[in-house]
């Protein structure tokens, strides 16, 4: 076994059936920025947010899965960050009720707080916006042994200017790129860069939305700016569908995660987790020589 793993390695199964599953929910084979796809360019709606490709077949033992790979990641977490030789960076990306929040507390709320920080992104501050649109982004992702989970992204700068107008076409193209860039940097210094896209179906955030309007403890989680952004929902289904065809990289894969089910959201993305941290061969450092005889008195 090579003695550090790749960042590209990692996104990979030996499983044929893992392997296949997991590719159907990608936007194609990874590709170079520039490289055409083969075929029709990818749209989202070639893919059912209502399916469960990664289900056992019913919601109990589905359940009973995520609680299993909870306690298989807690563990990895923990081998991961004594290692100290990777850096993972995960990025959930999605639509208002996606379920972000809830992937957090579902797929990573039982690891160590010492080594798992999450990050949720707002609109920009005005010390923020006085520097280029990446640079707040820089300063949060992973150090060595630590997964930096991110609720929202630097991909809402090729979402909310492009949807609104506010970037012209040549400026859009231009984010993109950058954005390769930045990620193609951190995959060749070590971090692991893994990206998910929470899709769930409009008439599914209409239930969500409204569910929030209906529970007073939920109130605080709802805005009127939710309304005017869902009047939005085929131009950001575009943007999306721009942005995962050109950001779709060997160093920087997607993974779209059918979300219409919370359960089968949290199943898939713990089972992808898991793998990317098995295929990074961890390890617990060697111990001091010196030790090996040692007695405490």
């Amino acid at each position: 076994m090579p003695d550090t793993v790749p960042p590209t390695a990692c996104f990979s199964s030996r499983d044929k059936t893992m392997a296949q599953r997991w590719a159907r929910w990608q936007p194609g084979p990874p590709r170079l920025p520039g490289e055409d796809a083969a075929g029709k360019a990818f749209s989202l709606d070639s893919l059912d947010p209502g399916d469960k490709p990664f289900s056992a077949g019913n919601k109990a033992e589905d359940k009973a899965a995520v609680e299993a790979l909870a306690i298989e990641l807690d563990a990895l977490q923990n081998l991961f960050y004594a290692d100290r030789r990777h850096k993972l960076l995960v990025v959930l990306q999605g639509t208002d009720t996606s379920g972000k929040d809830g992937t957090i507390r579902g797929v990573f709320g039982r690891m160590s707080a010492l080594g798992v920080h999450a990050v949720g992104w707002k609109a920009p501050t005005e010390t923020e916006l006085a520097h280029d649109y990446l640079w707040r982004i820089h300063q949060q992702v992973p150090q060595a042994g630590d997964i930096t989970v991110f609720n929202r992204s630097h991909y809402e700068d090729v979402l909310v200017p492009v949807v609104n107008g506010w970037i012209t076409p040549a400026q859009h193209q231009q984010r993109l790129a950058h954005i390769n860039d930045f990620e193609r940097m951190l995959s060749e210094t070590g971090t692991i860069v893994l990206k998910f896209l929470l899709h769930i179906g409009f008439d599914e955030q209409r239930e969500r939305l409204q569910e929030r309007l209906d529970d007073p403890a939920k109130h605080w989680k709802f805005s009127m700016g939710d309304i005017e952004v869902r009047k939005q929902w085929a131009g950001y289904r575009r943007a999306y569908d721009t942005l995962l065809g050109a950001t779709h990289t060997p160093w920087a894969p997607w993974t779209i995660v059918p979300a219409n089910s919370k359960t089968h959201r949290n199943l898939m993305i713990a089972t992808v987790l898991r793998q990317v941290l098995q295929n990074l061969n961890l390890r617990y450092p060697t111990g001091d020589a010196a030790l090996e005889h040692f007695t405490v008195k």
